[in-house]
C-alpha cells in the first residue's frame, strides 16, 4: 500500500485549487459536495465558476499569483489542468509540508482522490493508488448497492447516545459488545427501516447496559423477504442484505436456484414450500419455525416467491410473528403479474384502453369457480391471473358465462424473467391451449385488450399475428 487513506478536517482550513477549465470545475464541484472552504486560482482568467448561492458562499476567487500567494492555514492543495504550475506547485507544497494533489500524475502527489461513498457520517474510500480510477469507481458502485441507505443515520443516532452510554459502562470490550447488539439487533434495524422514534424509545429503555451488553442470548427477527420472479438482478439491494445478514432462510420450492446462491454460504436454508400436487409441510407449522428460530436469537429470512403481500400468505405471517412477540420486517419483491408483464412487454395499463388491474389467484378448479366472474366483464380490465395453469378451463368457463368476449386477448407467461421464459398469446377462447403451448410454470395469465401490444406480437408482420391467432382458434 503506497497510499495511506486519511481524512482531512474540513472545517480546520481552506483548501486551495489551481487550475483551469473543466477539469478545475470537475474538482470544483467534488470539493463543494464535501462542504469544503476553498480557494480558486483559475489560471485560464475563467472565473465563471457557476455556483449555487450556497456554495459561493464557501468558495474565495484568489487572484494573484498561486506560486506565491499566502499559504498559511491551508490544509491540502489541488491542482486540476495546472500544467506546469501544477508541478511548481507540488514542489512548494511539499516544501511546506502541504498535503498535494496534481491531477493524473502520481509522481507530483503526496496524496489522490479515492472514489467515495458519502452516507452521511459514514464515508467510504476506495483507491488504487492511483492506477485505475475506472477500477475504483466500480468498487464504489459495489459497496454503494450493498451499503444501507440510512448507515449515515446510525451512526448519527449512535453518537447521540455514545457518551451518555460509555460513562454508564466502564469496561471497553463490554462497551463494544452493547453497541454490537444494539447495531445488530431490533434497535439498528428499526433506524435502517426509517423509524428513529421507535429505535430512540428502545434504546432509552435499556436500564442496565451493561446487563444488556453480557446477556447471551442474543435477540432474533425475522424478514419477510420477497424474492421477484425469478431474476436474481430483480433482487432490491434489501433483500440481498437480508440474504447475506440470515443465519437461517425458510423458502418456497419455486425460488430459482441463482437466487438461492445469493444466500450467504454458511446459512442454513430449510425448503418450506410445495409444487402443486405435492403436500408441505403447511403455513402453521411454518409459523412455528420461524418463530422458534427468532426466539432462540437468530436472524431469520422467509424467503418467498414475488412479493410477500400478493397471494404469499405474508399477512398471516406477520399475524403469527406479532402475536408471538418477534421483531420483524417487511422487504417487498417484483411480484410475478409486473415482472411478466414487464419480461413480455405487456402494459397492464393503457391509456383509453385499460384503466384497471385486477389481481386474482385460482390454483385449483374450485377456486375459480369460486370468483365472481361477473366483476370482471369490463373491456377496460385487465385481469391477471396468478397460479391459473390448472384451473385455466375453469378460469375461461367462468369469463365466457358472465359474457366476456370468446375473442378477449390473452397471454399466458411461464417461468417470467428466467433465461427459459415462454409465452403463448391468443384468444379466451385458446386458454388451455396456451397453458399446454407454455411447458409448465409457474406462470401468469394476463386477460383484456392490452395483450395485443405485446413486444412478441409487435416483433410480427400483421399477416403472422393473423395466421397465429387463426391457428390458435383451430
Amino acid at each position: 500500500m503506497r497510499f495511506l487513506p486519511v481524512f482531512l478536517d474540513l472545517k480546520a482550513g481552506p483548501v486551495v485549487l489551481i487550475g483551469a477549465g473543466e477539469l478545475l470545475r470537475a474538482k470544483l464541484r467534488v470539493l463543494t459536495a464535501a462542504g469544503a472552504r476553498i480557494r480558486v486560482h483559475a489560471i485560464d482568467g475563467n472565473r465563471d465558476l457557476t455556483l449555487s448561492s450556497e456554495d459561493a458562499a464557501r468558495v474565495e476567487i484568489a487572484t494573484g499569483d498561486p506560486l506565491t500567494a499566502d499559504l498559511s492555514g491551508v490544509i491540502a492543495i489541488v491542482c486540476a489542468g495546472a500544467g506546469d504550475v501544477g508541478v511548481a506547485m507540488s514542489a512548494r507544497a511539499k516544501a511546506l509540508g502541504l498535503p498535494v494533489n496534481v491531477m493524473d500524475d502520481l509522481e507530483h502527489s503526496s496524496f489522490i482522490f479515492p472514489a467515495i461513498v458519502d452516507r452521511g457520517d459514514v464515508v467510504v474510500a476506495v483507491g488504487t493508488g492511483g492506477t485505475s480510477p475506472v477500477v475504483a469507481r466500480r468498487v464504489r458502485e459495489k459497496i454503494e448497492a450493498l451499503l444501507p441507505a440510512r448507515i449515515g443515520e446510525l451512526a448519527e443516532f449512535i453518537g447521540g447516545f455514545r457518551k451518555s452510554i460509555n460513562e454508564r459502562i466502564a469496561e471497553f470490550p463490554l462497551r463494544r459488545r452493547f453497541w454490537e447488539r444494539v447495531i445488530d439487533g431490533p434497535i439498528g434495524a428499526s433506524v435502517l427501516a426509517g423509524r428513529k422514534g421507535e429505535a430512540d424509545a428502545a434504546l432509552k429503555a435499556i436500564s442496565n447496559p451493561s446487563e444488556f451488553a453480557r446477556a447471551d442470548k442474543p435477540e432474533g427477527s425475522v424478514a419477510l423477504v420477497g424474492a421477484g420472479p425469478g431474476d436474481p438482478d430483480l433482487l432490491t439491494i434489501k433483500a440481498l442484505r437480508a440474504l447475506q445478514d440470515a443465519d437461517i432462510v425458510f423458502h418456497d420450492e419455486l425460488v430459482s436456484p441463482e437466487i438461492l446462491d445469493r444466500i450467504r454460504r454458511d446459512t442454513t436454508r430449510v425448503a418450506v414450500g410445495r409444487r402443486v400436487g405435492k403436500p408441505g409441510i403447511g403455513q402453521d407449522a411454518i409459523n412455528k419455525r420461524m418463530i422458534e428460530a427468532a426466539q432462540s436469537g437468530q436472524r431469520v429470512v422467509r424467503l418467498k416467491g414475488g412479493d410477500p403481500f400478493v397471494f404469499g400468505r405474508g399477512g398471516e405471517e406477520v399475524e403469527a410473528l406479532r402475536t408471538a412477540g418477534v421483531a420483524y420486517s417487511i422487504i417487498p419483491g417484483i411480484t410475478a403479474g409486473l415482472g411478466g408483464a414487464a419480461d413480455f412487454e405487456v402494459p397492464l395499463t393503457y391509456r383509453h384502453e385499460a384503466t384497471r388491474i385486477t389481481f386474482l389467484t385460482a390454483h385449483k378448479a374450485r377456486d375459480a369457480e369460486a370468483v365472481d366472474w361477473s366483476t370482471l366483464t369490463d373491456t377496460k380490465m385487465t385481469v391477471v391471473v396468478y397460479m391459473g395453469m390448472t384451473a385455466a378451463p375453469a378460469v375461461r368457463a367462468g369469463l365466457f358465462a358472465a359474457g366476456r368476449s370468446p375473442e378477449t386477448p390473452v397471454g399466458v407467461f411461464a417461468r417470467v424473467t428466467r433465461p427459459d421464459a415462454q409465452g403463448a398469446i391468443g384468444t379466451l377462447r385458446d386458454l388451455p391451449e396456451l397453458v399446454r403451448r407454455t411447458h409448465g410454470g409457474p406462470a401468469i395469465l394476463i386477460i383484456g385488450d392490452v395483450v395485443r401490444h405485446a413486444g412478441s406480437l409487435r416483433r410480427q408482420t400483421p399477416k403472422q399475428i393473423i395466421s397465429d391467432l387463426l391457428d390458435a382458434a383451430e
